[in-house]
């Protein structure tokens, strides 16, 4: 079968990161993948097996993101939108896709619902219309105002057959930070969590005793990494490493490595995972891949919850998980190098936490769902 998966990041990179690794299991099991990207390139993401057409790039404003900014910086415009949604449909037509996904939307990227609408609108017309699934995570950002919820269910009951969430139910489900509809209900599909298989140890150990800090592909964690420099410096017998991402990692390095600290310093490594395993613990915010890692490996972690804008999503996931053995959370308005070193010590003193116990195979359950959909149309 062929599938079109439709994805925009707009601050780090997990929205895309969640879409390749469903890519890869749909081809893995023989289907032909199309994975339509409209957010910023990142090369450090396994796109293996998968076609990825990348979109001209739209990232958000900071944490604005209803003013969305071009490759050059630009506030965009309609023409730009306008090149976006003719590549989207193309690409679908193109394709002909027996699976359509929309990542995310509708249950966000509002400020991009005209080019979703045109692609739907243009799914309904295809020869053979697709089954339509939209694919969330486990934790959604909740409606500010009761009318986004409903525009929501609108958009799934006119377009859509199932929504896939990505989380295992009997730890979240979607009404910890969604409104859930009789209708909404109904269309539900628990897939488990979308997450690539448990990382080996690294096989040159790299990692092995070190405080991990990482905080996704751009500046949005630059306070986490400066005091996490000075946590180091308060440690100083335990490695600290520092993981910086971002198009703009080699500028900021820079600028961190002007603070004083024993801390390494080094751009985002494809090897990260596997780095985990071997950790001593993990300073991070608190995404939803992120997290995920951190699950499967039971590395003692410390979580930054990302609050910015009044976003509230990580903080809800960082509080479901802080029951759990040798996890700490710290908010963004507590954290001081004095805080977060009293936290990884206490991460590093609980129990290894069990790794089992969780659905961690949501990939392979979506294409199941997915495939076994398209063929009773």
């Amino acid at each position: 079968m062929k599938v079109l998966i439709a994805v925009t990041h707009l601050l780090g990179t997990g929205h895309l990161s969640r879409a390749l690794t469903l890519g890869r299991a749909f081809s893995a099991a023989g289907h032909q993948v199309c994975v339509a990207s409209g957010g910023f390139a990142a090369p450090q993401l396994n796109a293996d097996g998968v076609d990825l057409l990348q979109l001209p790039p739209l990232r958000s404003d900071g944490v604005d993101f209803t003013r969305l900014l071009t490759a050059t910086g630009d506030v965009a415009g309609a023409e730009y939108y306008s090149q976006r949604q003719a590549a989207l449909c193309a690409a679908l037509t193109d394709l002909g896709p027996d699976i359509l996904i929309t990542e995310l939307y509708p249950f966000g990227r509002r400020s991009l619902a005209a080019e979703f609408q045109a692609l739907l609108t243009a799914a309904q017309i295809l020869p053979q219309r697709p089954v339509v699934l939209a694919s969330i995570r486990d934790i959604l950002a909740p409606p500010s105002k009761p009318k986004k919820a409903s525009q929501a269910d609108s958009m799934i009951a006119a377009y859509y057959d199932a929504v896939l969430v990505h989380s295992d139910p009997t730890a979240t489900r979607l009404e910890v930070s969604w409104p859930v509809s009789e209708m909404l209900a109904g269309k539900l599909r628990y897939t488990g969590y979308v997450a690539p298989p448990a990382p080996i140890a690294h096989p040159q150990r790299a990692g092995h005793g070190e405080v991990l800090v990482s905080a996704g592909g751009g500046s949005v964690g630059d306070a986490l990494f400066e005091t996490a420099l000075l946590a180091a410096a308060q440690m100083p017998d335990t490695q600290w490493r520092l993981l910086v991402g971002g198009t703009d990692a080699a500028q900021r390095i820079e600028h961190f490595q002007a603070i004083s600290s024993p801390a390494i310093i080094e751009p985002t490594r494809p090897d990260f995972r596997q780095m985990l395993p071997l950790a001593t613990a993990s300073v991070s915010m608190c995404g939803y891949n992120t997290a995920l890692d951190l699950l499967q490996c039971g590395t003692p972690s410390v979580l930054i919850p990302f609050d910015a804008g009044n976003e509230v999503e990580q903080g809800l996931r960082a509080n479901s998980l802080a029951p759990l053995d040798g996890i700490e959370v710290v908010t963004s308005a507590t954290l001081t190098s004095e805080s977060l070193r009293t936290a990884v010590l206490s991460a590093m003193a609980a129990p290894r936490r069990a790794t089992d116990g969780l659905l961690f195979d949501g990939a392979s359950h979506t294409v199941a769902i997915a495939v076994e959909m398209a063929r009773q149309r």
